[in-house]
């Protein structure tokens, strides 16, 4: 593609690149420039013209923008938007988290500077008809050759994971005789609702071993089981993930690099995943362990290396509400 000034003779047939105000309207950029285009650019005094001149081979900005975005996807879940000014908008269909193949979306940015594709992060959870990616073509026309070569690095690279996980029931601990107060259940429900899951079941004991331990072989037949117990779990051998071992069931993996949302672990039982929420679960504020219930429920295993890696990006923004914030007061004064 040639860019640039161009007498008006020449300027047939290419492609306005500036838009041009003129006595009878306006011509924006993007026009392919035609013979009564030309006569009222002369009429208005105008010599010249920039624009964008096609060489053979090339592909205009919205035909080559919707070759990409429909490399991108993979499977059902995204829908592609109406193209224009060289620009695709990818939306989702439904719940769920995005799979992004990162190095194939580095591979494809990196064939021509004219040629961009932007995502949000890996493992998002996404509401229906949030947008995903969008692709642009940043000139007005690029290169078949760099299209094909894009096309062929990005595909495949986008897909909507939807929840494939139905029910979950939550169990919580007390201590001493008084019950939880209901802000833990209701704030769970809403976090499974906005994924399609219900809360189908819903048993409080005492913050002891043994109880929660009966309490989990007893449970309801429920896809995934959630324990938010009174007292947060601070270790491996704490309350919560014994009572899973005394179950029967195993326990993964305690904490993860993610705040709020340290004091978490998983496990499974009978073939069910099994999440010990932290404290910080009982605000409705996003937190670590909304990522790994998110993963669970569309049917991404999440192992210890998995939340390992959530590290980076891992600090997310302080809930007001908890005991022990980050920060507060004189910090020369504290241990």
């Amino acid at each position: 593609m040639r860019f640039g000034p161009v007498p008006l003779d020449q300027a047939q047939g290419a492609v306005l690149a500036h838009s041009v105000q003129l006595p009878a309207g306006r011509l924006r950029k993007g026009q392919v420039l035609n013979a009564a285009h030309l006569d009222q650019l002369r009429a208005a005094g105008w010599q010249d013209i920039t624009v964008a001149r096609l060489d053979p081979g090339d592909v205009p900005e919205d035909a080559a923008a919707l070759r990409l975005a429909k490399a991108l996807v993979a499977g059902q879940g995204l829908r592609i938007q109406p193209v224009g000014t060289g620009r695709v908008n990818i939306h989702a269909t439904g719940p769920g988290v995005l799979r992004i193949h990162a190095d194939a979306i580095h591979a494809a940015n990196a064939v021509d500077p004219m040629i961009t594709v932007a995502t949000l992060p890996e493992w998002q959870r996404l509401d229906p008809d949030t947008m995903a990616a969008t692709v642009k073509i940043i000139a007005y026309a690029v290169p078949g050759a760099a299209l094909e070569r894009a096309c062929a690095a990005a595909a495949g690279a986008l897909a909507l994971c939807p929840p494939v996980l139905r029910s979950a029931v939550l169990i919580e601990t007390r201590i001493g005789d008084d019950p939880p107060p209901d802000k833990g259940a209701r704030v769970t429900a809403a976090r499974l609702d906005r994924l399609g899951l219900a809360l189908s079941g819903h048993h409080v004991v005492p913050h002891r071993a043994a109880d929660l331990a009966q309490a989990l072989r007893e449970v309801s037949r429920a896809d995934l089981i959630l324990i938010l117990t009174g007292s947060a779990t601070s270790d491996p051998m704490d309350v919560a993930p014994s009572a899973l071992r005394l179950a029967g069931g195993v326990v993964d993996h305690v904490g993860m690099p993610v705040d709020p949302g340290n004091l978490l672990f998983v496990g499974h039982l009978d073939g069910r995943p099994v999440i010990g929420l932290p404290g910080c679960a009982r605000s409705p504020a996003l937190n670590g362990a909304d990522w790994v219930l998110e993963r669970i429920a569309c049917g991404i295993p999440v192992g210890p290396a998995d939340i390992a890696a959530m590290g980076v990006g891992g600090l997310l923004t302080e809930i007001p509400t908890r005991p022990r914030p980050r920060a507060s007061g004189d910090i020369s004064q504290r241990k």
